[in-house]
């Protein structure tokens, strides 16, 4: 037979489906996935059966129903400070990533250079590749993880297209600071390019640090690309409703791939969604406050059982190094020995780098249950112990 797409092909099985089938196998603690153990509020549960049993159930507009885009509209406005136009420049997509593939969809051409991070989220250099990018990679350094300036300006070039970063970030839990985002707005500008910002975790934040959108900085309002998560926000990560903010003109370019994707969204998931957005903002501004102290007990665990752990500044996962602990194998290699002898399942921090030579990290998720956490810790301390 003739082959399938060599991009997509030359791709594996995703290391979260790898290591979600051996834990399992071996019915492991299982800190290696991002999804929490609880749901989000009841009232947006409530509002979904209210609006499944008595809401239309037919095709929504493309773009997403009026009260959820107004929602999104107010939400930037009432956290951000932004002024967006919901009729022209929000849209509702199905789920973050969605929104991530009609902007990359949108803007690259064949040919074109994509600048991104690494550590990165898995879906980002599939979806360039096969949109038809050169992708230029730049690494942030453990355990700071901070912007290496020098090494950003070099990867720009006159074909570069857009930066896709991902603020607050996974894997590394960084937040970027104004300064950094000011660097990299300039960059933006100086080369004639666009920025796509992956912000599900914007209310992830611990330490009372606070999120910045790259679009409220100086030229970039009319440059970004903003994109959020109901998933993410409310704990719902089964829902995939996701949006996006931008300018009128590049909403109406990324609206043209979001049509021929998935045209558009449940519609009794955005109206639930738009329920929890004007109404449950105790629920999601606070959700950071308990997830910062499952860090800290984490962190606390961790550390004394001989892991260096790396500073956590948001997002639902934290990295530690596991050399000190005597276990001389790679990440991949201490996963699957922690998951099949210790019975707890962490994620390889290399199958988060598009040239895996940093091979010592593994990543906890910390979005669960306290009798969870601590389950995985005593099982992690007895078997260091021994």
């Amino acid at each position: 037979m003739k082959p399938a797409n060599s991009i997509l092909a030359s791709f594996g099985t995703t290391v979260f489906e790898v290591m979600t089938r051996l834990a399992i196998e071996h019915q492991t603690i299982n800190l290696g996935q991002g999804f929490p153990d609880e749901d989000g509020p009841d009232s947006i549960k409530a509002m979904l059966d209210t609006a499944t049993r008595e809401g239309s159930n037919q095709y929504p507009p493309m773009l997403g129903i009026p009260e959820l885009r107004q929602a999104i509209a107010a939400h930037n406005k009432r956290f951000h400070g932004l002024d967006v136009d919901w009729r022209t420049q929000v849209m509702v997509t199905t789920g973050a990533t969605e929104a991530l593939a009609a902007s990359i969809l949108a803007l690259i051409e064949p040919g074109d250079e994509a600048v991104v991070f690494e550590p990165l989220y898995d879906s980002y250099v599939p979806m360039l590749r096969r949109a038809g990018a050169e992708v230029k990679f730049v690494r942030l350094q453990p355990p700071r993880w901070a912007l290496p300036r020098e090494e950003l300006a070099a990867a720009f070039s006159p074909r570069t297209k857009l930066i896709l970063m991902n603020t607050p970030m996974n894997p590394t839990g960084k937040v970027f600071d104004h300064g950094e985002l000011g660097y990299i707005a300039e960059l933006v500008q100086k080369y004639d390019t666009y920025a796509i910002c992956d912000e599900v975790y914007e209310h992830l934040i611990f330490d009372g640090v606070k999120h910045i959108p790259l679009i409220t900085l100086p030229g970039m309002a009319e440059r970004a690309i903003r994109i959020g998560s109901a998933g993410k926000t409310f704990s719902m990560t089964s829902w995939k409703v996701g949006f996006l903010t931008a300018a009128p003109r590049l909403l109406s370019l990324i609206a043209k791939a979001h049509q021929f994707l998935v045209f558009t969204t449940a519609s009794n998931l955005q109206r639930a969604v738009a329920h929890g957005l004007d109404h449950e903002q105790a629920w999601y501004t606070n959700l950071a406050v308990d997830l910062q102290r499952k860090r800290d007990l984490l962190q606390t665990a961790l550390t004394g059982i001989g892991f260096d752990v790396m500073p956590c500044g948001a997002t639902y996962f934290m990295n530690a190094d596991y050399r000190p602990l005597g276990f001389d194998g790679t990440d991949v290699d201490f996963c699957r020995h922690v998951t099949i002898e210790a019975g707890v399942t962490v994620l390889p921090v290399s199958a988060l780098y598009a040239t895996p030579d940093v091979d010592h990290l593994v990543r906890f998720c910390f979005c669960k249950k306290d009798a969870v956490l601590q389950g995985a810790v005593d099982r992690l301390r007895a078997f260091f112990a021994s």
